[in-house]
């Protein structure tokens, strides 16, 4: 029987999608758009059957060339099982485990806020990552050349009491469209 240690280290690699083809520096799901987030976050450390929130970092998400035109995208978040070792029920922090909160804009640019709403305004209203989920939205005409939109997402991880001691990692995903 493995050991079960008092802490949990928790990394995750945050990731942008790509359409297929695209070079990696252009995250961008359609021309004139585009979505920045952290590269990585060490979320920290927590105890089996502790609970652990951190904010993630800022995500981004900006439009070029749409003066006059339709601003409207949805960003979506994903993520995948945090693992350590060779993977398996104790060596695993499912999705269900992991829960997500984008709060409210930051920062904006070139739109009106009002035209933008959170996936998750409040910690109340967190969602699992155990299925894609809605980040944030935005919908009207951009006023500038280019608009931007920044939240700063947080995440709470509750690995559970069956969790192993180690550094586990998986990845956060963001995208838009």
């Amino acid at each position: 029987m493995a050991a079960r240690a008092a802490g949990v280290a928790l990394y995750a690699a945050a990731t942008v999608l790509a359409p297929i083809g695209a070079q990696p520096a252009q995250a961008a799901s359609a021309p004139g758009l585009a979505i920045s987030v952290p590269a990585t976050a060490s979320l920290g450390s927590v105890s089996p059957g502790g609970s652990l929130s951190t904010v993630l970092g800022s995500v981004t998400v900006t439009t070029t060339g749409l003066v006059g035109q339709s601003a409207a995208w949805t960003a979506t978040v994903s993520a995948v099982a945090f693992s350590t070792g060779a993977g398996g029920s104790d060596l695993t922090i499912p999705g269900s485990a992991v829960t997500y909160w984008s709060g409210p804009a930051t920062a904006s640019s070139g739109l009106s806020a009002q035209g933008c709403t959170p996936g998750q305004l409040t910690a109340a209203t967190a969602v699992t990552m155990s299925a894609a989920r809605t980040a944030f939205s935005c919908t009207g005409v951009s006023i500038l050349g280019s608009t931007s939109l920044t939240w700063r997402p947080t995440i709470t991880v509750n690995p559970g009491r069956s969790a192993i001691a180690g550094s586990y990692s998986g990845a956060i995903t963001h995208s838009v469209v």
